[in-house]
């Protein structure tokens, strides 16, 4: 739930990296909290609940891609690949599920660095 909530803290933060656990935790949460806003909807009879979650979910969704991608060393763009029916989700999930990279790169520091370490820069 940590992560989860750390994602609506950064609500548009689209800027720095996101390790693989920060989105994979997202995301698990996310399908959770959909499904019992789904049955709730339906006990209640209305699909607007379903609705306002969505689109409260939209931004900081979109952010935490965009920063799981730049701990790839992707950028934002990438994620335009969704548009290609069936390949293009296929491959932004290899892509999220793909390792960071080590140390800092142009888009941050190392999320899995220690907050006080020295990070190792590479040449």
């Amino acid at each position: 739930m940590e992560w989860y909530l750390k994602v609506f803290r950064q609500y548009a933060d689209f800027a720095g990296r996101a390790r693989r656990k920060e989105y994979w935790m997202f995301a698990l949460f996310n399908v959770i909290v959909s499904i019992v806003v789904a049955i709730l909807g339906s006990v209640l009879g209305t699909g607007l609940l379903s609705l306002f979650y969505m689109m409260a979910v939209l931004v900081p969704g979109v952010a935490v891609a965009v920063r799981r991608l730049h701990d790839t060393g992707r950028s934002a763009w990438w994620l335009l690949i969704a548009l290609i029916p069936l390949i293009g989700g296929i491959v932004l999930i290899v892509f999220f599920a793909t390792a960071g990279e080590r140390g800092p790169n142009v888009y941050g520091l190392d999320p899995k660095t220690v907050p006080g370490e020295i990070p190792a820069f590479s040449q």
